[in-house]
């Protein structure tokens, strides 16, 4: 079996459902395959996210609840790279990220990309968008 890398989101605080439900609204093809629940008795609260995958157009994502509250959550260090086709799937995909979380580079020309924005969305997960 060949080695696969697949990025893997750990939520806090009972999120991941909302968020992976959110990222298959906003991004065209994109498709919840299996969400696998805590049951009763193990360290996760009940109906927590234990494992889900997920794809966004091609690329597979792993994500789950941590039954853990860690001192750390997501960094804009690393972030989901999207390259958009179109104007108006890159304004709609930011418009969407952007409401509730954190712009860092607003839509525009930085001389590397011809239209680029990257943005933090209200579950901390980081977004750069590009079209090129």
């Amino acid at each position: 079996m060949a080695q696969t890398f697949t990025p893997f989101l750990t939520f806090q605080g009972g999120t991941a459902e909302a968020a992976i439900q959110f990222y298959c609204s906003v991004f065209p093809d994109s498709r919840i395959e299996d969400m696998q629940r805590y049951p009763a008795g193990t360290p996760g609260a009940e109906g927590m996210v234990m494992t889900a995958w997920f794809s966004l157009g091609q690329q597979r994502f792993m994500a789950s609840d941590s039954p853990i509250d860690h001192e750390w959550d997501f960094t804009p260090a690393v972030s989901v790279f999207v390259t958009c086709e179109t104007r108006e799937q890159q304004d709609a995909a930011f418009a969407a990220l952007a409401e509730g979380g954190k712009v860092y580079m607003p839509l525009d020309n930085y001389g590397f990309s011809q239209r680029f924005g990257w943005v933090g969305d209200r579950f901390g997960v980081t977004w750069q968008l590009n079209l090129p």
